[in-house]
């Protein structure tokens, strides 16, 4: 009788630890459940805007990106599906377009931009305004504002500043590799005391003037250190950074030191984080090499087979992903990046500047953008509230493109 006794107590204590397991799971499967919901809810009902995206560069060649597409990292679809409210997208070509060419050139790529607003007035709308933007996202649509990123596109004229901002121009990138009048990142960093001139010239201020009179955003990604500085003491409204990320975190000729980040900040403007690899981890450029050297041969033959067709880096990126996937950051580090600008310079100068089919890679998770709220998500892990989310994924830059562009 005690043998039986001893294995009912046994039974008893089995099937309550049976009962104790399954409810911690059921506990846990309904905390993680939980956790989905709150993410996926807080980012729908956030603004999220991004301040930078080259999508444009593969619409202006005819491929239609109203539609979802195998190649390249956004569209209609997935800007949707990722809860994209407001895209500034970049108008942008290399400063072989010169004088001639690249103010109309720049015409060329808002008009495609207008062509796709016009085909689709149900999903994507173009808007000029910050007020114009939220009565666009309150219609459940896709607000459309324009950046042009290279001042080369205003051939050093300032009556064509004018004409841009009639057509849309809401920022504009001072700089991308040179121009005649503010020097770049990458000027700076190759070329040094060796330059003609560094920084703004007399121009180059006469630029920042006519953007603040006319309310037209001054974008300091891609300007050397001198050029910011210049800028800074120019300028009487809020400077931004679309496409930065943190010098201190990988030190990136492109990133921006602590000093220009709380100048920045100093003026009321934002730093939109980038997502390219190669901003975000110190490491990622030297096996980006080392994967370009041994593919060399192969990526030529297809440049070869491709020339003159617009299609040849998206076969490359294609056929060439599955390699560069194996060297793609953690998305954890796109996080450490605005976790430094917030706690350097405060919550309200961050936001984000994917840099979307500008880039050939991005980090793990964040594959397109339809994946925009795994970030969300990963922000909320660290501690951020939801106030302070929403303020990170759009309501820092809709901020200032409310104080700017009237």
């Amino acid at each position: 009788m005690q043998e039986f006794f001893r294995s009912l107590k046994y039974i008893i204590c089995l099937t309550n630890m049976m009962k104790t397991r399954f409810l911690l799971l059921a506990f846990f499967t309904t905390a993680l459940c939980t956790a989905q919901e709150d993410y996926r809810r807080i980012h729908e009902n956030a603004i999220v805007v991004d301040g930078h995206n080259d999508v444009l560069i593969r619409a202006v060649r005819g491929r239609d990106i109203s539609m979802r597409n195998s190649l390249g990292q956004s569209d209609l679809v997935r800007f949707r599906e990722g809860g994209v409210d407001l895209q500034f997208f970049s108008v942008w070509m290399g400063t072989e377009y010169g004088k001639g060419q690249a103010f109309h050139y720049a015409n060329v790529i808002i008009d495609t931009l207008e062509a796709l607003c016009r085909r689709n007035p149900s999903l994507i709308v173009r808007v000029n305004s910050a007020a114009e933007a939220r009565r666009v996202i309150a219609g459940k649509k896709i607000a459309a504002a324009i950046g042009v990123e290279g001042g080369h596109m205003i051939e050093d004229r300032i009556d064509y500043i004018d004409s841009l901002y009639v057509r849309g121009m809401r920022y504009m990138t001072l700089v991308w590799n040179s121009n005649h009048w503010a020097t770049s990142s990458l000027e700076e960093a190759e070329h040094g005391d060796s330059l003609p001139h560094k920084g703004l010239t007399e121009f180059g201020r006469d630029v920042v003037r006519r953007m603040n009179k006319l309310g037209i955003m001054i974008d300091v990604s891609h300007a050397g250190e001198q050029t910011v500085r210049d800028v800074i003491q120019t300028s009487i409204a809020p400077v931004i950074a679309t496409h930065s990320c943190v010098y201190a975190l990988a030190p990136h000729y492109r990133n921006l030191k602590d000093d220009q980040i709380r100048a920045i900040a100093k003026t009321g403007g934002i730093v939109g984080i980038n997502f390219y690899p190669g901003f975000l981890d110190s490491s990622y450029e030297r096996k980006s090499k080392e994967l370009h050297r041994t593919f060399k041969p192969a990526i030529d033959s297809i440049r070869a087979a491709h020339r003159g067709d617009h299609l040849a880096q998206s076969i490359i990126d294609s056929v060439f992903r599955p390699y560069y996937t194996a060297i793609r950051p953690p998305l954890s580090l796109l996080i450490d990046h605005i976790d430094y600008t917030v706690k350097l310079v405060g919550i309200d100068f961050v936001g984000i500047g994917s840099d979307f089919d500008g880039i050939e890679i991005l980090p793990q998770e964040l594959d397109d953008a339809s994946c925009l709220p795994v970030i969300t998500r990963e922000l909320l892990k660290r501690g951020y509230s939801e106030s302070d989310v929403k303020k990170i994924m759009g309501g820092n830059f809709l901020r200032v493109f409310e104080a700017v562009c009237r």
